[in-house]
């Protein structure tokens, strides 16, 4: 991923709803929620949230799909993998056990292996 791409990302994610909507959409992983929902969940009207999905959706970090009169948000994995890994990749220095404790974290919070 280029710093680029990791910047707009980050900036997409640096306002307080766009943040507390794509934490939302990561519990809700793999089958996604409808814009609509996601709107009650955060507290804010669907037309407001319109206009995060869309900043966090030109980021890259969201997809989407209508079924029937809703349309269903999930977050695009490929793109969060890609930031974090390059924010990390040099973290360490060639030295991993630096970084492992950060790693342990994450697998914790995976039980299965398919979200990680």
């Amino acid at each position: 991923m280029e710093s680029s791409e990791t910047i707009e990302i980050l900036a997409a994610l640096a306002q307080e709803t766009r943040l507390e909507a794509f934490r939302i959409l990561v519990r809700h992983e793999p089958e996604g929620i409808a814009a609509g929902e996601l709107a009650r969940l955060v507290k804010v009207p669907q037309n407001t949230l319109s206009t995060h999905l869309a900043i966090l959706t030109r980021a890259g970090l969201l997809k989407h799909e209508r079924q029937g009169r809703s349309i269903i948000y999930r977050v695009n994995l490929e793109a969060v993998h890609g930031v974090v890994l390059h924010l990390l990749r040099d973290c360490c220095n060639g030295r991993p056990e630096l970084c492992a404790p950060l790693a342990q974290e994450i697998s914790a919070c995976c039980p299965t292996k398919e979200c990680c």
